[in-house]
């Protein structure tokens, strides 16, 4: 089956703008400066584009396009699936539209322009939908729009790094987000009789040194509750630091070796 000349000059006018675009950036790019890069005149791109944001919304098109499939596939399943189908969806979507993003960084204001912002602006709230899940609250929905800019921004900032690499590293900083907002939704700060959080309680002390230890080493009647430390000890920190520094434990595992909760290890890793 023989292309349509016209497709195939469309397609033609489309690449070369997109390179245009790239290399000079929207606004300072010319239909005249197009067509003299395919030998075409002005006349014979207005045919097919009949103004220069004809072009823009063109080469957007398939960006949006591939979003809107995904969301609509990722809809009505099951909330943990449908967040994962699109976070994971929304990375190599970005990923196989690299340069249109490239272009649309360097000139974010043109998405401003006509019916494309409003329909970027219902795909990114689908997707913050899907991702919060329902019932969300205020922190679940914040961290869902942090998922979406964990899976998008990257792309026009790392554009030296490979496809394959960029996505191992942007899935897995999603993952840490997400992980880390159910560790602390599981496992909340104390709080005092306001309600304000503060800070858990140090340490214990040691049974020589505690204040309620009894002569000989043992301990006096009142003891503290069973279950995991509030906080770790100065040196429990040192080796938590270590262990982690070292690459040779997981948070997971860190928190297993210390009895406490993955939220009292990640607090006093990113502590100064």
């Amino acid at each position: 089956m023989t292309a349509d000349p016209a497709d195939d000059t469309r397609t033609r006018i489309l690449r070369a703008a997109l390179d245009l675009f790239a290399e000079h950036g929207y606004q300072r790019t010319s239909l005249r400066q197009i067509g003299e890069r395919l030998r075409l005149t002005k006349t014979a791109i207005l045919y097919h584009f009949p103004a220069k944001e004809h072009l823009l919304a063109a080469l957007i098109e398939p960006l949006l396009a591939d979003l809107e499939r995904l969301l609509d596939a990722a809809q009505g399943q099951p909330t943990d699936q449908a967040r994962w189908t699109v976070l994971e969806g929304w990375v190599d979507v970005m990923l196989a539209h690299r340069r249109p993003l490239g272009m649309l960084f360097h000139d974010i204001a043109l998405v401003g322009r006509g019916d494309t912002y409003h329909r970027l602006m219902v795909i990114a709230m689908r997707a913050n939908d899907l991702i919060a899940g329902p019932d969300a609250g205020r922190r679940e929905r914040v961290r869902a729009v942090q998922a979406v800019a964990a899976c998008s921004d990257p792309i026009v900032f790392f554009t030296d790094v490979s496809d394959e690499v960029l996505r191992a590293d942007m899935l897995d900083g999603v993952r840490r987000l997400l992980t880390t907002a159910a560790t602390d939704a599981a496992d909340p700060p104390n709080a005092d009789a306001a309600g304000a959080a503060v800070r858990p309680a140090a340490a214990p002390l040691a049974p020589a040194s505690r204040p309620d230890a009894a002569p000989g080493g043992g301990t006096a009647a009142r003891r503290r509750r069973p279950g995991r430390p509030p906080a770790l000890g100065r040196e429990q920190v040192e080796a938590a630091r270590r262990m982690h520094e070292a690459g040779t434990h997981s948070v997971d595992a860190i928190a297993t070796a210390l009895g406490v909760s993955r939220a009292t290890v990640y607090r006093h890793l990113t502590a100064p």
